[in-house]
């Protein structure tokens, strides 16, 4: 019989390749749409149109107000009731896209204002109207600011990934469960679950710092 060691030794391999293949990948895609979605949100939260304004705050609001696992489970288990069944790897990047959209849109919308409002005038000044301005000037300034938090949503992000277990997602931590429904070992596999995560959140942490010197070693220059 195998001592719980070895079930730990053992598993590391077959949880870490979900890790790379499945956990990692589906907090990618979250993210890029997500991300995408808050540059949207933020741009009609700063709106000078009262109606844009008002659905962007009401979004922030709705998002920001209710657990992920809620949001994932009205998409995977209440949408069915409507008429709309998406299968589970949508239905997680649809959820966790649109959660990292509410809390990114108020990351990217301080980011925008950070920006002195002598950079809008002088873009006036020369010509360029709002549209040019925000995506010459202003965006590539604020992408900077912005770095630091959106880089720890993502890596949440990762971590948040194991709630899509329950919407029948076969990620990281699926993986673990389905070893300690077998083996009973709750305790090792649930262990082994958390130190791969802990690994990856190391090395993006690694990589968000390394991205953070690069940004600031070129405002330096």
């Amino acid at each position: 019989m195998e001592s719980p060691w070895q079930l730990f030794l053992e598993s590391l391999g077959p949880i870490a390749l979900a890790g790379l293949t499945a956990t990692v990948p589906l907090a990618l895609a979250s993210f890029v749409l997500g991300l995408f979605l808050a540059i949207v949100v933020a741009l009609m939260r700063i709106s000078v149109n009262p109606v844009l304004s008002s659905i962007a705050r009401f979004y922030i609001s709705v998002i920001r107000g209710t657990p992920m696992l809620v949001q994932l489970f009205v998409i995977f288990y209440g949408l069915p009731s409507i008429g709309v069944t998406l299968d589970p790897w949508p239905s997680a990047i649809i959820a966790l896209s649109m959660n990292v959209g509410g809390y990114g849109a108020e990351v990217v919308r301080a980011a925008i204002l950070s920006v002195p409002k002598g950079q809008w005038e002088a873009a006036y000044t020369v010509g360029m109207n709002r549209t040019r301005t925000l995506t010459r000037i202003i965006l590539p300034q604020a992408a900077r600011v912005s770095v630091p938090p959106l880089s720890n949503t993502f890596i949440a992000l990762v971590k948040d990934t194991s709630l899509a277990s329950l919407i029948l997602v076969t990620e990281l931590f699926k993986v673990a469960q389905q070893i300690a429904s077998t083996t009973l070992e709750f305790m090792v596999l649930y262990l082994a679950a958390a130190l791969v995560y802990w690994v990856l959140c190391l090395i993006l942490s690694f990589g968000q710092s390394a991205l953070e010197r690069r940004l600031d070693s070129r405002v330096a220059h």
